[in-house]
């Protein structure tokens, strides 16, 4: 049985951005089925990162310190490029004030755990990756209400003591949670670490299915402007990030790990802190963003996987690999 939970899991994972898909869908259809989600978005979001946490132990940290030239340059990325983006496309999109927050606050939110699975498919450099994640999450209460405060300011008032307070509570109280449970409760956390990737997939789809559905006539109305803003705000994330990453002279691995990590952000978060602390609108920005980037993130991934497959057979295959013993004649 557990063999076969493992499995769901694991397919449930690798089909993620079908399901919000159909999510969306179905809350678009019938709204009124995931009304019970609303006021627990703030718990589902800390089980997602809870279950985070139990997948962290601290040698996953101790990878910024033997490559922290790396990690310095992805988190400084993280919490420039995706802030200074979503300001300058909700100024230039003429974005309604709960359309702009939700923008920004997206873009000043840390980078998303879907973004570790990626790295992976993408054969990028996965331990860089987790440590991306784990810091710019420890630095979301400082940073993401600083950032939403300097820059969607001018849109709506911004209370950055409760974000702050939020984002503790939500995010990082979770997390070390986990850790702690990893680390010393590791004979119970063992068997529950692979059901990990369903619980996310759940609560992620059960959270974009309230907001799409509680706001499809709004989303009919602004859907141009809206769509631009989510496509150009993770295209120029991914784009930038890899760029930073050649400019800097890094690995291909690692610029691959950057430009996901900086493209896809932690959209659950951005939802959250929107339905808690803005107008119901702040959190459609991020519910369609995790529909977007979990269709280009694995599209993405796909085709650096086999372009590298590529770029080796024909090495494999040439004949001068394949002719030693013509030569030992």
């Amino acid at each position: 049985m557990r063999h076969v939970v493992v499995k769901l899991s694991q397919w449930a994972g690798r089909t993620f951005a079908i399901w919000v898909l159909l999510g969306a869908a179905w809350g678009t259809i019938q709204p009124e089925a995931f009304a019970w989600v609303g006021p627990r978005i703030p718990i589902l979001l800390g089980i997602v990162m809870f279950g985070m946490g139990m997948t962290l132990s601290p040698k996953d940290f101790a990878i910024a310190l033997s490559q922290p030239r790396a990690v310095l340059i992805g988190v400084l990325a993280q919490y420039t490029v995706m802030p200074l983006t979503a300001f300058a496309l909700a100024t230039a999109l003429d974005l309604p004030p709960d359309l702009a927050v939700g923008v920004i606050l997206l873009g000043t939110c840390p980078g998303g755990t879907a973004s570790n699975v990626v790295t992976y498919l993408a054969r990028g450099d996965v331990a860089l990756s987790v440590a991306m994640t784990s810091i710019s999450t420890l630095l979301a209460p400082i940073l993401t209400p600083a950032l939403t405060l300097a820059l969607a300011g001018q849109w709506v008032p911004v209370s950055a003591t409760a974000l702050f307070a939020s984002i503790v509570t939500i995010v990082v109280l979770p997390v070390l949670l986990g850790l702690l449970a990893h680390r010393y409760g590791a004979r119970i956390v063992r068997p529950i670490t692979p059901v990990l990737p369903l619980i996310s997939v759940l609560a992620i789809v059960a959270i974009v299915s309230f907001v799409v559905g509680a706001h499809r006539e709004r989303i009919a109305v602004i859907a141009g402007a809206l769509a631009a803003a989510v496509v150009l705000h993770n295209v120029v994330g991914l784009a930038i990030g890899y760029g930073i990453g050649h400019v800097f002279g890094l690995s291909h691995p690692q610029k691959r790990t950057i430009a996901l990590e900086v493209g896809m952000q932690n959209s659950g978060l951005a939802v959250s802190l929107a339905t808690m602390h803005f107008a119901p609108g702040a959190a459609v920005p991020g519910a369609l963003f995790s529909l977007w980037h979990n269709i280009t993130g694995p599209g993405l991934a796909t085709y650096w996987a086999r372009s590298e497959r590529k770029s080796i057979m024909p090495a494999e295959d040439s004949p001068e690999l394949a002719s030693p013993a013509a030569d030992g004649k």
